[in-house]
């Protein structure tokens, strides 16, 4: 049975046993589902205390590896507000909505309108490699595009609930003062550093960011989400490493560091993490971590690893 089709058959047993849902009302919170973690913090912040909002990916899980489940299906249906990142980030997700059986709710794609970081543009900033679909998903870490996530959110709020319009649009401007500040502060912070090479082993997601900051960007695994590197790609990641003289590989979130600890012992160079924020731990989900509380602690291992001023 294909994805789609196993999809499509758990949307039938969850839709089975689904009662007649309830309208939103003045004293029910909209109920906001999110896929990935950055969805889930813009939202949250957004919706405050007049929304509930909740992130289908399971705390710690790894996002390229996520499929979705009976329960999530369920959580759709009940939801008002489905946000998700785009056809590329997760190809899941239209499968899903297809078979959804819910007069209320409304689908925000995040990325609507955002271009992807085409295969031209990556080979500056990559080994080589290609991402399957012609572009690279990852669009959050790109501030600028950050913020206009934001302000596509936003407006599905808006809509969805329009008696606490002003709320939202003053909650939305403190998320994107704070995505500005961090955006000023890459700036200053990556303005004068020794090397401008980011040695990552682990899977392709930063090429917007050093794209924004003019940073080259060598990721071990290759674009697509589900390949490793072979031997000759490894060997040349080593003699990569070497030849920049970069003194740091970091290593990425909830995934074990094999290979970039294969690096490290290799050249002799330290481990620092990475942090794309597709997802995070249940501890750091329950402490109330944001986007920027990750971003800030990515940019002061960025200026280790680069040794900058």
């Amino acid at each position: 049975m294909t994805r789609g089709a196993a999809l499509v058959a758990l949307l039938f047993l969850a839709l089975a046993g689904c009662t007649p849902r309830e309208q939103k009302t003045e004293n029910r919170k909209l109920q906001v589902v999110t896929t990935l973690f950055p969805l889930y913090d813009m939202a949250r912040a957004i919706g405050g205390t007049s929304a509930q909002v909740s992130l289908l990916l399971p705390p710690g899980a790894e996002a390229h590896s996520f499929e979705p489940r009976p329960g999530d299906i369920l959580r759709l249906n009940r939801a008002d507000l489905f946000v998700y990142t785009g056809p590329f980030m997760e190809p899941w997700a239209e499968s899903l909505l297809k078979g959804i059986d819910s007069p209320r709710l409304q689908v925000v794609n995040a990325g609507r309108g955002i271009p992807l970081l085409k295969q031209g543009e990556e080979e500056r900033h990559t080994a080589g490699h290609h991402h399957e679909g012609g572009g690279d998903p990852h669009i959050w870490l790109d501030f600028g595009n950050a913020q206009t996530m934001v302000v596509t959110i936003l407006a599905g709020f808006v809509e969805r609930d329009p008696a606490h319009t002003e709320l939202y649009r003053h909650n939305a401007a403190g998320y994107r003062a704070r995505l500005e500040e961090l955006d000023n502060a890459y700036r200053t912070g990556l303005a004068d550093c020794k090397t401008r090479t980011i040695i990552h082993g682990g899977h392709f997601a930063f090429g917007y960011l050093a794209k924004r900051y003019s940073l080259r960007y060598l990721s071990a695994f290759p674009p697509s989400g589900d390949s490793e590197p072979n031997a000759r790609q490894m060997a040349e990641m080593v003699g990569l490493i070497r030849s920049s003289g970069a003194g740091v590989v970091y290593y990425e979130e909830l995934v074990s560091p094999r290979l970039a600890d294969t690096l490290a012992r290799e050249t002799g160079a330290r481990l620092l993490m990475l942090n794309a924020a597709h997802n995070v731990s249940r501890a750091d989900l329950d402490r109330g971590v944001t986007l920027p509380d990750l971003m800030k602690q990515n940019l002061e291992n960025l200026r280790q690893g680069l040794l900058c001023r």
